[in-house]
């Protein structure tokens, strides 16, 4: 019941992301059949080719999904975030499994039937286009099925490079613990696989040899497709068509919580002071903000100060809040061409998280409380605190901390729920998470001051500066606005309560 509402109340998100996902799917596997069809057909003129094609061709298919999209962002610049990877990637994914069906129906069909073709005085066109594509189409047929299926649960990725889909509520389910969330990106997208599966199964069955007359249930289900086709194809040519002009402005966000929170904060800021159209380039993940901003892409983002000056800037970690932020400003000045607005007033460091109840039965107060439990305590952190340069390597010995096995490893959402069902005790969160409330969880106290400060602050262009002389005012009427008690409180109605997020902004801004 809790799915179906939601369907119903976010209708409008539901049907755009599901839209979304299938012009992903439509497009790269259209574009692998326009490819991998006449590959096919080379090799079985070329056998000596069949070989190596179908080997490399396999071997892209192996490569994970995430890696992939590491290597095409810097390699296709400016245009390395959203669709256009994201459909590369599938596409990529799909060519397998169309260049060997291809390849394998038309060395299938019997040799005594191409001998009879020959007789006839049958060219090689003729007989490819006459006898051995038709005898061949169903095998044609199930290969294009493959990769359709394969591309609908791998387009879900895509949500991780800015290229929407059904597998943003994914993310997002996975980050806020919310299993409806997740339910609202799975179910659609495991309906669509199979409506795929079953569509080109019956094409399949329809076109196979000796197939019985294709019957009105089957035309119907035919009719319904291509329109599902055409209409997904519309979209997709025109969905910026009608975005209306005037001045617009891209502000981009990372795919966690507090950072859409964020970008839609300086989104409504700008468009009701300035009258800036603001387009939003949301869940991006990784450094593809800082990336995306330097290459032109987006135009701003909500960036933290201890982020920028360690992962980025690559700066030994300090612990004084003017000194960062200073240093941080001139180098992304001289360096990027990119300003550094004011601070919207809060501190986003890394938190030091272990349960609620179990930091009262211990009497848990700080991190040096820790050490002596440590020896026997599992701990888990995310990537980010594992490879960054104030991470775990560094905390560990400034506290002096051993734990009874190698910290597991895991995406930092994932983390709070390992913490919270007991499979990890100590996790490295963020202080303003709405889930550290919503589960419980209790911050220890940082004594030996070992985290460098994470001032939230909006990052822009120059050139988007100084081509739109209101943005900057207008953007630092955030600035010291937002304390972290007010913070938490943001992601927590977001996380917990599961209200909007527009909504949630304006709200706030209404306080201001």
């Amino acid at each position: 019941m809790n799915l179906i509402d939601f369907f119903i109340r976010n209708r409008r998100e539901v049907l755009q992301l599901t839209l979304e996902h299938l012009v992903l799917v439509l497009i790269a596997t259209g574009a692998a059949a326009i490819v991998g069809i006449p590959v096919g057909i080379v090799l079985t003129r070329r056998p000596r080719l069949a070989k190596p094609v179908l080997a490399v061709a396999n071997v892209l298919q192996t490569i994970p999904s995430l890696a992939l999209f590491g290597f095409l962002i810097p390699i296709l610049g400016s245009y390395g975030i959203g669709r256009l990877p994201a459909i590369i990637a599938l596409f990529l994914y799909s060519l397998l499994p169309i260049i060997r069906n291809t390849f394998t129906g038309i060395n299938g069909v019997d040799a005594a039937v191409r001998e009879a073709a020959r007789g006839m005085g049958m060219t090689d066109w003729q007989m490819l286009t006459q006898v051995e594509l038709p005898l061949a189409l169903n095998v044609i047929v199930a290969g294009l099925r493959v990769a359709t299926v394969i591309s609908v649960g791998t387009a879900t990725i895509a949500a991780a490079i800015g290229a929407g889909g059904l597998g943003t509520y994914i993310f997002r389910g996975l980050r806020t613990v919310d299993r409806t969330l997740i339910l609202a990106g799975a179910v659609p997208a495991a309906i669509m696989a199979l409506g795929a599966d079953f569509t080109l199964g019956w094409i399949e069955r329809a076109l196979s040899p000796g197939a019985a007359r294709v019957s009105k249930f089957g035309k119907w289900i035919f009719a319904t497709m291509l329109t599902v086709v055409i209409g997904a194809a519309l979209y997709s040519v025109t969905s910026g068509m009608f975005s209306g002009g005037g001045e617009r402005i891209r502000v981009g966000s990372k795919d966690f919580t507090e950072s859409r929170i964020l970008a839609e904060l300086v989104a409504q800021v700008v468009e009701a002071n300035t009258g800036i159209k603001v387009d939003q380039a949301a869940e991006l993940s990784g450094d593809l903000c800082h990336r995306n901003l330097v290459s032109g892409q987006i135009d701003c983002y909500v960036e933290y100060t201890g982020t920028a000056f360690t992962a980025i800037l690559k700066h030994k970690p300090i612990n004084n809040p003017r000194e960062v932020y200073d240093q941080v400003k001139r180098d992304y000045e001289s360096g990027f061409n990119v300003e550094w607005l004011e601070p919207l007033g809060f501190n986003n460091t890394f938190a030091i998280l272990v349960r609620g109840d179990e930091a009262r039965r211990l009497g848990l107060r700080t991190i040096s409380d820790v050490a002596r439990y440590a020896p026997s305590w599992r701990a888990g952190f995310g990537q980010d605190f594992m490879s960054r340069e104030d991470g775990y390597p560094g905390f560990a010995r400034a506290y002096g901390l051993k734990f009874s096995e190698p910290p597991r490893e895991m995406d930092l959402s994932l983390s709070y729920q390992a913490l919270a069902s007991g499979q990890v005790d100590l996790i490295a969160g963020n202080s303003t998470d709405g889930l550290i409330d919503k589960l419980g969880l209790y911050q220890l106290e940082d004594d030996r001051l070992y985290f460098p400060p994470y001032e939230a602050a909006p990052v822009v262009r120059r050139e988007t500066l100084d081509r739109y002389p209101g943005l900057r005012d207008a953007i630092n009427k955030l600035a010291g606005k937002i304390t972290n008690e007010q913070m938490r409180k943001l992601n927590y109605a977001v996380d917990a309560e599961k209200r909007d997020v527009k909504e949630v902004v304006r709200e706030f801004l209404s306080t201001l």
